[in-house]
């Protein structure tokens, strides 16, 4: 098994879903939620799908259906004209296949296959009304597509409900799904946050599921939990505003969670976004104050991807469904953007020497860096490494801890010719350990003497070897062969040898 294959190999636990397998295509993925109905498009090509559309409109549907029993009326009217656009938005964007789903509202409301049948009589769709337990299973899909091996609960809190699914180390377990989302408990409540709060706990004695968080991680998916993860960003002046893979303990987040809802001083002066999901989102906290309470993670994880992206990988093909998405997302981002560049293979073989005993996480991200090196070629060198850090940083891929985005970031600026003093960068450093910046050097340091001796071009590095002996940094040029060699070249031997504490040699 060659470098690349060996990183991609991962066991994705989705067996229990059927795939419908498309091959190649765009697929559109419409979501018809309790507050919202969004259409996400995916590109799906050889390798992982990127979104490249997503669109949301505020509909309620779920708004006052704890009196009337039935759907919004406003709602249905906003909902068949989102889907009427979506629809007309797909087919001028080649959309092939499209998957409707819908959730609690049109699940619970008497008239909800009402509803479903106008959708399929006005633009041919069919609805997929999905139970509580293949909503909360889709969702962990698109959780686990990037972690998988997540441990602890997913919780998914939508307008009319609140779906949780124990996930033991990748592998689905039990779930519940409770009659509240923030919509729903707004009006049961009255919007009195002390009678929400014993709605949710009196509900959550109902099953033993919640007990089983304890210690380990909560995995908060759903708009408003991430509207959660916004406002905690600017009261702490969290150096990177990126929802997925933002972690932090409970006992961290517990505070800001009682404010935002209402409980302890005022979270209004800390929301700088604005949106339209201010008058619920308190509801929204106090569901999440409960369970940080009575289930008492240790850590909560933040998600961007849920439901929706579960049904993008349960239609992808088996064997695209079996790679690592990290990985492949970087592949598949240099080749659509690529020149002749030099291969991820080949960098992340001939700098090995320099890191031996690194774990596999480490050999991951590492082999991730060296596939994105050269994806700034076409950028004014000016502006590439800024340009660089800040593709790096936000990278649409699923999986990727924040530390992670700020390593690869640092180690594309540096091999891009930035400083680790640039103020840019300084407050990213911060989530990074010294033992972490150091190798962050070494990786940048070593691409960018990598991409000077083959000018980026293949198959040209791999006719050199690099490589650490008593005391020195040795680069093995072949016999009789100075070509390799110039000034650029000893420059950036010096530079990287120096931080290894080793002196340069040319062979």
């Amino acid at each position: 098994m060659n470098l690349v294959s060996q990183a991609a190999a991962v066991t994705v636990p989705f067996s229990s879903l059927a795939s419908e397998n498309i091959v190649e295509g765009r697929l559109g993925v419409v979501d018809i939620g309790s507050n919202t109905v969004r259409l996400v498009i995916y590109d799906i090509p050889k390798r992982l799908p990127f979104p490249m559309y997503n669109e949301k409109v505020k509909c309620r549907l779920a708004s006052g259906m704890l009196e009337t029993g039935r759907l919004n009326p406003e709602g249905v009217e906003k909902a068949m004209s989102a889907l009427s656009r979506f629809k007309k938005l797909g087919v001028a964007m080649g959309v092939e296949n499209f998957e409707l789903l819908a959730t609690s509202a049109v699940r619970d409301a008497s008239d909800g296959s009402l509803f479903v049948d106008q959708i399929l009589q006005s633009f041919g769709f069919t609805v997929k009304v999905l139970s509580g337990a293949e909503e909360s299973k889709l969702s962990a899909v698109g959780v686990l597509n990037g972690l998988p091996e997540a441990d602890g609960l997913l919780g998914d809190l939508g307008g009319g409900s609140l779906d949780l699914i124990s996930l033991n180390n990748g592998k689905f377990g039990k779930h519940a799904t409770f009659p509240f989302g923030h919509i729903r408990l707004f009006e049961a409540s009255g919007q009195d946050i002390e009678k929400a709060r014993v709605l949710i706990t009196k509900e959550f004695s109902k099953t033993p599921l919640i007990e089983t968080l304890k210690g380990r991680t909560l995995y908060a998916v759903g708009g408003s939990w991430r509207k959660i993860a916004e406002i905690i960003f600017n009261a702490t002046e969290y150096p990177l505003n990126v929802i997925d893979g933002f972690t932090m303990t409970a006992e961290t987040i517990m505070p800001h969670v009682r404010r935002i809802a209402g409980l302890e001083g005022n979270w209004r002066a800390l929301d700088h976004f604005g949106g339209s999901r201010a008058d619920t989102l308190p509801i929204a906290a106090i569901v999440m104050e409960r369970l940080l309470q009575v289930g008492a993670p240790k850590n909560i994880a933040f998600s961007r991807f849920g439901m929706r992206d579960g049904q993008m990988v349960k239609s992808l093909p088996d064997e695209m469904r079996r790679q690592d998405p990290f990985i492949m997302g970087c592949i598949a981002m240099t080749e659509r953007n690529t020149r002749f560049s030099i291969g991820g293979k080949e960098l992340v073989a001939w700098m090995s020497p320099l890191f031996e005993g690194e774990t596999t996480d480490d050999f991951r991200l590492r082999l991730a860096t060296c596939i994105l090196s050269d994806i700034g070629w076409d950028q004014h060198p000016d502006y590439r490494r800024e340009y660089v850090f800040n593709i790096i940083l936000r990278l649409p891929f699923a999986g990727l801890t924040h530390e992670d985005r700020a390593f690869m970031a640092l180690t594309l600026f540096v091999r891009c010719g930035g400083e680790l003093k640039d103020p840019m960068v300084v407050p990213i450093r911060k989530l990074l350990r010294l033992e972490d910046l150091k190798k962050v050097q070494m990786i940048g340091l070593a691409l960018r003497l990598a991409h000077t001796i083959s000018g980026s071009a293949p198959s040209i590095i791999e006719l050199t070897e690099l490589k650490k002996k008593d005391g020195k940094l040795v680069l093995k040029f072949p016999e009789s062969d100075d070509n390799f060699i110039s000034e650029a070249v000893n420059r950036r031997l010096k530079r990287l040898a120096r931080v290894l504490d080793l002196k340069p040699a040319v062979v």
